[in-house]
């Protein structure tokens, strides 16, 4: 069963506080594993739930004996909450009675679970992921080890240290002042559209990666952007950076293989299908969880 979310997509409210603070102090960080909980992720990203698709977090303290290895996620009021991965476990309570967990994507559980459950778990499956495929050295190709509660890896060899990363991209919802312009990547669902969106590069601002990437895709050019606002997007480590733009009437055409299509759907089109009653050939849009589905949303409300 879906939850009405509070804000107006997910992974942003209820979010823990990251206490950063104490992911050096070790004392601290066994005291709160002892009574702390935790998520524990596979090898896909996938969490453990309950067989009805609730969030299944169990007693850290029941998972090992102390937080080595493990991924501080922080604070919910006095509890601490950690994310691990599951190879290397012992065998947990639920495991050694023979009923193995279920499991349950992100975008699922975005969709499913509270906002506190749905915002953790993007957390930590970010984070993980990073994990999981930084284990050397860039510069030597030294081992990584990770400290500070699992947010920094230091390199073996030569000592650099080395943070998660975050890829930051702009989406954007661009109008001619009467129609909105959206795009399909190739294997996409059959009618499905969205905003248009790309990744900032070296040495640009966003609004000129707005003016760029909307060109680049389109061939529509934009005469001015205004930023709204933003979406943690961990698939698997990217942040969404919402903006409105103005531009002219020029016709769409898709220069490189990026998006496969490119059009402009008038307001009446975009509305039957947010409304979900476009017909079975009609528009599709991004889903709820989305900032991409808020920023058409809020074009077709008027801004």
């Amino acid at each position: 069963m879906s939850l009405r979310r509070a804000a107006p997509f997910a992974f942003v409210e209820a979010p823990l506080d990251r206490a950063e603070n104490l992911r050096d102090d070790a004392s601290a960080l066994a005291r709160l594993w002892a009574a702390g909980r935790a998520l524990v992720l596979d090898a896909e990203g996938h969490a453990r739930a309950t067989a009805d698709g609730a969030l299944l977090a169990p007693p850290a303290a029941g998972l090992a004996d102390g937080p080595d290895g493990a991924l501080f996620l922080g604070l919910r009021g006095d509890e601490g909450w950690f994310a691990v991965r599951e190879e290397g476990l012992a065998d947990s309570a639920d495991m050694a009675a023979g009923s193995a967990p279920a499991r349950i994507d992100l975008r699922s559980a975005a969709a499913q679970w509270p906002d506190f459950e749905a915002t953790a778990f993007a957390q930590a499956r970010a984070v993980l992921h990073w994990r999981a495929r930084h284990r050397y050295c860039g510069a030597c190709g030294g081992a990584l080890q990770f400290r500070r509660a699992g947010w920094l890896g230091v390199c073996s060899g030569c000592g650099i240290e080395h943070y998660p990363r975050t890829d930051p991209a702009v989406i954007v919802s661009v109008s001619d002042g009467e129609r909105l312009l959206l795009g399909r990547g190739p294997g996409w669902a059959p009618r499905r559209y969205s905003v248009l969106a790309g990744f900032v590069e070296p040495g640009e601002s966003l609004e000129q990666t707005v003016v760029r990437e909307v060109f680049e895709e389109s061939s529509v050019r934009v005469r001015g952007c205004r930023y709204l606002a933003s979406q943690p997007w961990p698939f698997p480590s990217s942040l969404m950076l919402g903006f409105e733009a103005e531009a002219g009437p020029d016709a769409p055409h898709c220069a490189s293989d990026e998006l496969e299509d490119a059009r402009w759907f008038t307001r009446d089109e975009v509305g039957a299908a947010l409304r979900g009653d476009s017909g079975p050939e009609g528009l599709l849009l991004s889903p709820s969880i989305s900032i991409s589905r808020w920023l058409i949303e809020r074009w077709h409300a008027g801004g």
